[in-house]
């Protein structure tokens, strides 16, 4: 018999993770991922709305070219792939396949009747892999696993099954930590969902020295009078950095992991600002050292910008929790337990994370999972005949979806957070706010749980071949447009330097970097154009490669 080989993808709202798998002995062959999302924007609501008003067809293309540039490196023969399957959330689904993806952004039935949309379905289902212009086998097939409802998408039906939520009696909670936080409440047979739109902060992004969870990246520290770095090695795993006096950055000690810090992850940042505030350093919004600066390894620093961004990460996740509990009408005291998935759920501490508010303060226990969405995907290459009792199991569950960004009780609680981070208000003032509205009290005095650690990362088996990493995975989309001086006022202002300007001999022509670009919920490009002729829409797909340097 010829050797086959099976793919399972999970297309993430910050990056996209695969394995490859020998479909004889089911084993895992090896792992790639990206450091980026290839789309413009720095959460699902960007991509999102860069396909209305940009092109859900050049959404589609990046997708499929850093897709296939992804599969190149899992080191196997591609054309004897014969089975794949990917996870994702509904909008990531959407663009991969490049299907409607309108009905995801309005909410209510007039809201799409107004606008011509109807529903789409978003149910189990097997296409050929050639017909999305993957490059592999192009009869493969590519299993797709079903929407519980339109809203909530195969990444939350797979945090449901991975966790065995399903299967618990007492009152649980759910949450895959990422920029596009799903989050589900079993209590009794009801399931309560949710999408909190938690920032990029959560992996990393928006921090100034900030990265996803990759070698080289600080994801934790242990504190006591120095700080002890915890920093991720080439598979993925967490090792001693350098003791540091984080009020100066000064090493006390170096570590095993001296000099190869280059960043730090969101859960590092998680980390440091549960530290700070353990510490009295930091007290919200400030950080109380003498130049504003948590000190970390290598030159890396948090500073009060990154401690705002990571508030409103902070303040999106408890306000998304206390909503689901207030509809489901338990109090905190009555939730049991909590599974945290995705990388930032895998590697944070989960008491640090408590800290802070990214887990309930009266939880008994709290499991930590991994990837939950590559996780399935990979059940689903191993045993394809599963993909029908999936859609069984989606038919069946019991959910009632809350739309957070129309939510009354989400915009009063997420309101409170904000002033408690950013403002600095007292804990018994917020309380009084809420009570003004008749919702729960946020309990003042914080339970330690019991943390159970199922996976050391959150890829647990990355193959006999190991880890490959697609850090550059720009394409440029460029163009040129009549009446542009070249005075590069774009280029100076882009937060994210993701624009070069080249002259031409009929002008000049712009390149973006798709993958650093904030896309349209930035803008900052046509806005500071001097002769306003800069168009973000009218850029096309161009070149693979960058059109600037990170």
């Amino acid at each position: 018999m010829s050797e086959e080989f099976g793919i399972s993808i999970d297309v993430g709202t910050s990056g996209t993770r695969a394995h490859a798998i020998e479909l004889k002995t089911k084993e895992i062959i090896s792992t790639a991922i990206t450091v980026r999302h290839p789309v413009p924007g720095m959460n699902v609501m960007d991509h999102l709305t860069f396909c209305i008003e940009s092109s859900t067809d050049l959404a589609n293309k990046l997708l499929i070219d850093s897709t296939n540039r992804l599969l190149a490196l899992l080191d196997i023969d591609l054309r004897k792939v014969s089975t794949m399957a990917i996870c994702g959330n509904p909008i990531q689904l959407s663009i991969f396949q490049n299907m409607e993806i309108r009905d995801l952004a309005f909410a209510g039935e007039r809201a799409l009747k107004a606008r011509g949309v109807e529903h789409q379905k978003r149910d189990a289902k097997v296409i050929k892999a050639g017909s999305l212009g993957l490059a592999v086998n192009p009869e493969a097939d590519l299993y797709v696993p079903p929407s519980i409802k339109h809203e909530i998408g195969a990444d939350a039906l797979a945090m449901m099954l991975k966790t065995g939520l399903l299967e618990r009696k007492e009152n649980s909670l759910v949450t895959d930590y990422g920029t596009n936080a799903e989050m589900a409440l079993k209590v009794g047979d009801e399931i309560y969902t949710g999408s909190a739109a938690a920032g990029p902060a959560i992996e990393g992004q928006h921090i100034r020295h900030g990265m996803l969870a990759s070698p080289g990246a600080i994801s934790d520290m242990e504190y006591e009078f120095s700080w002890r770095m915890k920093v991720l090695d080439e598979n993925l795993l967490p090792q001693d950095g350098d003791l540091v006096d984080i009020t100066t950055g000064s090493v006390m000690e170096e570590g095993l992991m001296h000099g190869k810090a280059v960043g730090v992850t969101g859960t590092g940042v998680i980390a440091a600002i549960s530290g700070g505030m353990e510490t009295n350093l930091i007290k919200p919004p400030k950080i109380l050292t003498k130049d504003g600066k948590i000190h970390l390894q290598e030159g890396i620093s948090i500073d009060t910008h990154d401690f705002l961004e990571a508030a409103k990460t902070f303040g999106a996740m408890r306000a998304g929790h206390f909503t689901l509990l207030e509809h489901a009408g338990i109090k905190f005291e009555e939730l049991d337990s909590m599974y945290m998935s995705g990388a930032s759920g895998t590697y944070v501490d989960a008491l640090k994370a408590q800290k802070v508010g990214l887990i309930p303060p009266t939880l008994n226990t709290v499991y930590q999972v991994g990837n939950t969405s590559l996780a399935l995907a990979t059940d689903i290459v191993r045993e394809p005949e599963i993909i029908d009792r999936l859609q069984t199991v989606a038919d069946s569950i019991r959910s009632n979806h809350v739309m957070f960004a129309t939510d009354k009780v989400f915009e009063t609680i997420f309101i409170q957070e904000l002033a408690y981070w950013q403002e600095g208000m007292p804990l018994d003032a917020y309380n009084m706010m809420l009570r003004m509205e008749d919702i729960q009290e946020l309990p003042g005095k914080i339970k330690k749980c019991k943390v159970v650690k199922l996976v050391q990362r959150d890829i647990p088996i990355l193959g006999n071949k190991g880890l490959k990493i697609l850090r550059d995975i720009g394409v440029r989309i460029e163009g040129g447009f009549e009446g542009c001086i070249g005075c590069e006022k774009c280029m100076e202002e882009c937060p994210e330097k993701a624009i070069t300007i080249e002259p031409t001999p009929s002008g000049y022509h712009i390149c973006v970097a798709s993958d650093l670009c904030g896309g349209t919920a930035c803008l900052r490009c046509e806005q500071s154009c001097a002769e306003k002729v800069f168009k973000f829409r009218d850029l096309k797909i161009g070149k693979v490669g960058r059109a600037a340097k990170a």
